[in-house]
């Protein structure tokens, strides 16, 4: 079962700014960081929409757009502030709009979701990328949900993966339609599936039913399998997808894509059928997929 639903409570809002600030502080000029620090303290104060909005969209022209680029001290701190939140792909203007959404909010969890909503209808893609990434530190997550949907069936790669990859949020709070539609959404986008977090955790017959079907179109229509389809496909098949896969493993799929076979069925063997397990036995690699990163099955094609 995945985890249960990650609440930021109340009382470590003022850490979680605290966190960010320090992050900012030590990238930003000091007359940029006054900038930031000043509309801070002033949403704090008095949280009204105007200044909220008018901060969001300042941001990236007061205080740049450089990657974070967090140390692994800073990737543990978020961590410790909140499981699974990971600033690996945040910028520095995205982790300042963070800050202030943070900032504006005042107790009232019902309106601040309300706010948030309305912020996500009538943001810019860039906006729309830091608010996103934010979802696993706003309170009240679990009223963010419908929007958080919107995100992982949006058609522009990187507000999809602003949801999808190194959030926590997705893994807590989707059911499993919604999970299921993310991780083969990841497949019609291009975009690779190893940084969601919580992948080996959610398997489930459903979405191998789903990827199997992709694979047996993408197979009639001559077209590209990325390998990262078997690592969702392989676990919970049934016995139509078991027939697929066993066809893939004898020579219908690349080298990289029996791979992925074999490094998934090797990790959760009780996930797989025997007859896969079997023939991922049978055969010798060059390369022992076991030991391989689930990043090196990562297609050309995503970048």
């Amino acid at each position: 079962m995945y985890p249960k639903h990650q609440h930021l409570p109340p009382e470590a809002m003022g850490s979680a700014i605290a966190l960010l600030t320090a992050w900012l502080k030590q990238r930003l000029t000091a007359e940029a960081f006054a900038w930031f620090d000043t509309e801070l303290k002033a949403l704090q104060h008095q949280p009204e929409q105007g200044r909220w909005f008018k901060a969001l969209g300042l941001a990236p022209r007061k205080l740049g757009k450089a990657d974070l680029v967090p140390s692994a001290d800073e990737r543990h701190a978020a961590d410790q502030l909140r499981h699974g939140l990971d600033p690996t792909d945040w910028s520095v203007d995205q982790t300042a709009r963070i800050c202030f959404t943070l900032a504006f909010y005042q107790a009232d969890d019902a309106s601040f979701a309300h706010q948030v909503s309305l912020l996500v209808d009538t943001s810019e893609i860039n906006e729309l990328l830091a608010i996103f990434r934010g979802f696993a530190l706003f309170p009240h997550p679990q009223a963010l949900e419908p929007k958080a949907r919107e995100a992982i069936r949006s058609t522009m790669r990187p507000v999809y993966e602003a949801m999808a990859h190194r959030n926590p949020y997705p893994l807590e709070f989707f059911d499993e339609a919604a999970w299921n539609q993310m991780i083969v959404k990841a497949f019609f986008l291009d975009s690779s599936v190893w940084q969601i977090q919580g992948m080996d955790q959610r398997y489930n017959t459903d979405l191998s039913i789903m990827l199997i079907k992709l694979v047996q179109e993408r197979w009639a229509a001559g077209r590209f399998i990325a390998p990262e389809i078997w690592r969702g496909a392989v676990p919970c098949a049934n016995s139509e997808g078991v027939t697929v896969i066993l066809q893939a493993l004898g020579g219908k799929a690349s080298e990289q894509e029996m791979q992925a076979i074999a490094k998934v069925c090797m990790s959760h063997p009780d996930l797989c059928d025997p007859s896969v397990r079997a023939a991922v036995k049978a055969m010798s690699w060059q390369v022992d997929p076991a030991g391989m990163a689930w990043s090196d099955f990562e297609s050309a094609s995503y970048a």
